[in-house]
């Protein structure tokens, strides 16, 4: 997608770029301080109400807070999703602060600490077991308190997933349980005082193809159907990951949501329904859902000609944009869409380097970008900002403060 696709789905007065129907000057003023992150509440819901529409009624759909834990978007999330799906103890407190029910809040990770799980545990968490030692702690948790956890197994598929950003299953992995040792951990702790309500398989991320996405979500219900012989009761969470993609470059094309919705529309009235009567399936979004709602804000503080090339250094950098700055994950850096947001109207009139206040070299945000002529408190827009920003990002790198966080 290009960066006039992104202002076209934020909005433009006046020739500035809108946030939550704001024009972005205003916005900063309104925040007060730069750089700062911007969140869209009309993009967040219109999301929602696209996945709503395209996805089978029955399908429950559950927000992965790991992609944005901000107070103020789990809050207005928890009102439009059915679940929460947490990885730590502080995004658990986040989620039970929330109208969602304790028993709609699943708790994974491969790295629970006992005193999380005892948290779960307490609270009616699901917690979504991913070794033998967490199905000990959270029976030990269990009988300290006098309570029937409530488990899901989180499983680690015998099928990997190509053109996931991160492969999450498949091989060896931290996460879950392999596949096929899950009948014999059904045998040994299946009516010991644990409630296993089903099983969680999450194969990969951001991925792209729908087709890919489709196959995988077709060998997951197989996989956890043949589960069914060795539970005494019914399956009833069936939790078939997600890992549904946003483009974040000019090469990448948008993921074909209706081809997805129109396979699960087939696993749920199908084989689901027929092998797996009892169970809710879930599909779990976070990327998906927040990472095209939300902007990186950044202003200019000096323009300079360094041999030729002209280099604009922004107030913000890679301690907030760790992924934008291109050392999160990209194999080959690629920008970002981003444009000048107090002047999106006019054409790009020069190259330059768009470059943070850190002090290394690795500090890049756009390289080679086509800009209109910019200069000193020009504000800076980076786009697909939603997700994995702020919080996968080094923010005490270098001792510059935290930049803010709204929602508009």
């Amino acid at each position: 997608m290009m960066p006039h696709d992104h202002v076209a789905a934020f909005g433009m007065l006046d020739g500035e770029l809108r946030v939550g129907g704001m024009p972005l000057s205003r916005l900063a003023e309104r925040v007060g301080s730069t750089p700062f992150f911007a969140y869209d509440r009309g993009l967040l819901d219109a999301r929602i109400d696209a996945l709503r529409a395209a996805l089978p009624a029955t399908l429950e759909l559950s927000y992965a807070m790991k992609a944005n834990p901000m107070p103020a978007i789990v809050q207005h999330l928890a009102r439009r999703v059915d679940r929460i799906d947490v990885a730590s103890g502080l995004e658990m407190r986040t989620a039970l602060d929330t109208s969602i029910p304790a028993g709609k809040v699943s708790f994974a990770g491969p790295g629970k600490a006992p005193a999380e799980i005892r948290q779960a545990v307490a609270a009616g968490v699901i917690v979504e077991v991913e070794s033998t030692t967490e199905m000990k702690r959270v029976i030990q948790a269990g009988d300290d308190l006098g309570i029937v956890p409530r488990v899901a197994i989180r499983v680690n598929p015998d099928f990997a997933v190509k053109g996931s950003g991160m492969r999450m299953g498949g091989g060896p992995q931290q996460f879950g349980i392999d596949a096929e040792t899950v009948p014999a951990v059904l045998a040994e702790y299946a009516g010991t005082g644990v409630e296993i309500l089903g099983f969680h398989v999450f194969a990969g991320s951001q991925n792209l193809n729908a087709a890919i996405i489709a196959e995988a979500q077709r060998h997951t219900v197989d996989l956890i159907s043949s589960f069914a012989e060795h539970l005494p009761t019914p399956i009833r969470y069936l939790n078939l990951g997600g890992g549904f993609g946003i483009p974040y470059t000019e090469r990448d094309q948008p993921l074909d949501l209706s081809a997805v919705a129109e396979d699960l529309h087939r696993l749920v009235d199908g084989p689901i329904a027929r092998r797996l009567p009892d169970a809710t399936p879930v599909i779990e979004l976070g990327r998906f859902i927040v990472g095209e709602c939300g902007v990186y804000v950044t202003r200019v503080l000096d323009r300079k000609v360094s041999r030729g090339r002209t280099y604009l250094v922004v107030d913000g950098g890679m301690h907030h944009q760790l992924a934008a700055s291109g050392n999160f994950g990209q194999a080959i850096r690629r920008n970002y869409p981003l444009v000048v947001g107090n002047r999106v109207a006019a054409a790009g009139g020069e190259s330059v380097n768009v470059v943070g206040c850190l002090c290394t070299p690795l500090d890049l945000l756009g390289d080679d970008v086509a800009l209109p002529d910019a200069d000193v408190d020009d504000l800076i827009v980076i786009f697909q900002q939603g997700a994995y920003g702020l919080t996968a990002s080094p923010t005490a790198f270098l001792g510059h403060p935290a930049p803010a966080e709204v929602l508009a």
